[in-house]
């Protein structure tokens, strides 16, 4: 198939396949999610609660002093509007984005938040109830939606490029938004014949600066490439065709490959026209393996496949090449669990303040030899998510992984913070105490000092949000400076830090 051909598929189709004209929920009028959350005494359900507006400009109390090197803006963002009309979604990852800034200068910190309006967010707010599909939710009555952009989100990531910020979704275009007033300005489009493809929430960015990222159409098994310069303009971009593509969430680099890891949770055409959510229309097939896709930086064309045993990951932390007598060999660390329950189940039952406990995430660092085609893996004893690393660092070798540990029985997410050795396994942690869900933290780099780590976390006791920076060598010695907030923020997914 051509290239314009596949463009064109994908565009069309983005990371939500086949919208079947069959797909309509069959919802039950006892099923009501919503008088559920409200009935639970879960004094977690805080941190999924829905903002009734956006947020304004808000000083936090501070604790000690941000350190010079963190003066600047930590933007996060994460799924906030979980309800309307009544009618609450099913799924953690299917609530509307809301994309914040915390504006750090010392013993000042400031607070803004706001949802990104999208064209599906304006168009349901204004009709007061959902009106389109959603991850993993069919709400009752909607119709199937004309692209992937109709339902666009835009709640994972967020991208800092060129006096912007790019709020990024998994299934269509990247959302601007002005990074001093969060205002949002339109959907991002490289160049005209891209208009609508999925561009993905994990892009990477190498120490040069160029900016790296995928797309995912599962339902055609096409995988999309993005290569963006430094200043922000489209170097390359294509389409290639894997089969059994996977659900593909993250996706590491190093100096010469791309490199994503498949976990066997394949899509399957049938389910969806049959109704299903895009998540249910997935099914966990293990017989496939964990697959390893190794793809060639500078030719496209150029794909090696590995195997690994079969598990579910959500995030990558970083990859790095080491070259040997018989090839080179790639060193990739990731956050593995045994199955995908957690996103069937876990982040499912967030929703009605559930709690259920599934098969834990591990910290795994994979190798892949490229000259002899095989690949091998060894878990950390150590429970681990949002895996970050030092920003400089991206594609090289490196040790030291920052991530949220500590899971708790009748509290979902995690209660620490911890900075891990991968080499040796040594790990230091700080533990935020029981009344506490740990949101991700990043590194933040000081010159040739060890640097520091910046990161939130829910105070649902105090029913309170809080920033932490961290000495990066001394995590389990606490914070060195504390801002607390006013009030609690919906607990988000991933942010950026961009230096004054």
């Amino acid at each position: 198939m051509e290239r314009r051909e596949l463009l064109r598929l994908l565009a069309t189709a983005g990371a939500l396949p086949l919208f079947s004209p069959l797909a309509r929920a069959a919802g039950t009028p006892d099923d009501n999610w919503q008088a559920q959350f409200e009935a639970a005494d879960a004094p977690w359900k805080i941190g999924f609660a829905t903002p009734p507006g956006d947020l304004p400009l808000t000083r936090a109390t501070v604790r000690g002093r941000f350190p010079d090197a963190v003066a600047g803006t930590l933007f996060r963002i994460g799924p906030a509007g979980h309800d309307l009309g009544g009618e609450r979604y099913h799924h953690w990852f299917d609530g509307d984005g809301m994309v914040h800034r915390f504006v750090i200068e010392g013993a000042d910190v400031r607070h803004q938040g706001r949802y990104v309006a999208t064209p599906k967010r304006v168009a349901e707010v204004k009709a007061g109830r959902h009106l389109t599909e959603a991850f993993g939710t069919m709400p009752p009555g909607v119709e199937p939606p004309t692209s992937a952009d109709a339902i666009n989100v835009a709640n994972t990531s967020v991208l800092p490029m060129q006096g912007e910020v790019l709020a990024l979704w998994e299934g269509g275009s990247a959302t601007r938004i002005d990074a001093r007033t969060l205002d949002t300005l339109g959907v991002k489009t490289w160049r005209a014949d891209l208009a609508g493809m999925p561009f993905s929430a994990h892009p990477k960015v190498d120490p040069d600066g160029t900016v790296w990222n995928f797309g995912v159409s599962s339902g055609q098994s096409l995988l999309a490439l993005y290569e963006i310069a430094p200043g922000g303009a489209l170097r390359r971009a294509t389409v290639v065709p894997v089969p059994e593509l996977p659900m593909v969430h993250d996706f590491a680099v190093t100096s010469r490959h791309l490199v994503f890891l498949m976990p066997p949770l394949v899509h399957d055409s049938k389910r969806k026209e049959a109704g299903a959510s895009f998540l249910d229309a997935h099914v966990w097939r293990p017989e496939l393996g964990m697959r390893a896709l190794v793809v060639d930086k500078q030719n496209w064309e150029k794909r090696q496949l590995f195997e690994l045993p079969a598990g579910f990951l959500f995030h990558v932390g970083n990859a790095w090449e080491e070259d040997t007598p018989r090839g080179a060999r790639i060193h990739v660390d990731y956050v593995r669990s045994q199955n995908a329950e957690s996103v069937f189940t876990s982040n499912r039952e967030v929703m009605r303040a559930r709690r259920v406990r599934r098969n834990e995430p591990r910290l795994t660092v994979a190798t892949l030899d490229l000259g002899t085609g095989k690949a091998t893996q060894r878990e950390l004893p150590l429970e681990a998510e949002f895996p970050r690393i030092n920003p400089r660092r991206v594609g090289l070798r490196h040790r030291q992984v920052v991530h949220a540990t500590q899971t708790r029985a009748n509290v979902p997410g995690f209660g620490a913070v911890a900075r891990t050795d991968i080499e040796t396994g040594r790990s230091q942690r700080f533990s935020y105490g029981a009344q506490a869900i740990v949101e991700e933290h990043v590194f933040v780099p000081d010159g040739a000092k060890p640097g520091w780590v910046l990161g939130t976390a829910l105070d649902f006791g105090r029913q309170r949000t809080v920033l932490s920076c961290f000495a990066a060598d001394h995590v389990a010695a606490g914070p060195v400076a504390q801002a607390t907030l006013p009030y609690a923020l919906p607990l988000g997914l991933h942010g950026a830090f961009v230096k004054a």
